[in-house]
């Protein structure tokens, strides 16, 4: 079961990585279609307003896979001096403690897709549903909720990761 939440906060920061080169893209063919405005061209219509939605997407997509490689920026000024215990519950309890604000996050991210849909909030420019969006976020928090639980199980001994798995090469402490 741990392998499979590994794998798809794999797939899913893929997606994300996708989502993020596809908005790259675009933001260059806007900004090229505004500077030859004098030929017939012009900027993508919306362009902000997918740039705005398509980061978020992105973000939540990226941050399961982040936290299981370890990715999340630290400060080992004192973790690096503690023994060996200490460290071991500086680890533990952060980790409980980014699966308690993931939680709240996803959470409260429920709660605004389910306004943003019953107000049938859209975009300015492009009249496109908010809530869309908020529901593709809401995929990539639940993933990323699982993936927090996984890994705090991991740390507590309840779980083991998956085969060929060790933190030292995957950027943790």
């Amino acid at each position: 079961m741990i392998d499979w939440i590994y794998r798809t906060a794999r797939w899913t920061a893929l997606f994300g990585g996708i989502v993020l080169t596809a908005l790259t893209l675009m933001v260059v063919a806007s900004v090229a279609g505004r500077a030859m405005i004098g030929i017939g061209l012009g900027p993508v219509p919306g362009d902000f307003e997918l740039v705005e939605l398509g980061v978020g997407i992105a973000i939540f997509f990226f941050m399961p896979w982040c936290y299981l490689r370890g990715g999340h920026a630290t400060v080992d000024l004192l973790y690096m001096h503690m023994p060996k215990w200490a460290q071991r519950g500086v680890v533990i309890v952060s980790d409980i403690l980014m699966l308690l604000i993931w939680l709240v996050l996803t959470w409260e991210l429920w709660a605004g897709l389910l306004e943003k849909k019953e107000y049938m909030e859209t975009t300015f420019i492009l009249q496109m549903p908010v809530w869309w969006a908020y529901a593709l976020c809401f995929v990539g928090a639940v993933i990323g909720c699982v993936s927090y639980a996984a890994k705090t199980l991991t740390e507590l001994g309840l779980a083991s990761a998956p085969q060929g798995w060790t933190t030292e090469s995957n950027a943790g402490h």
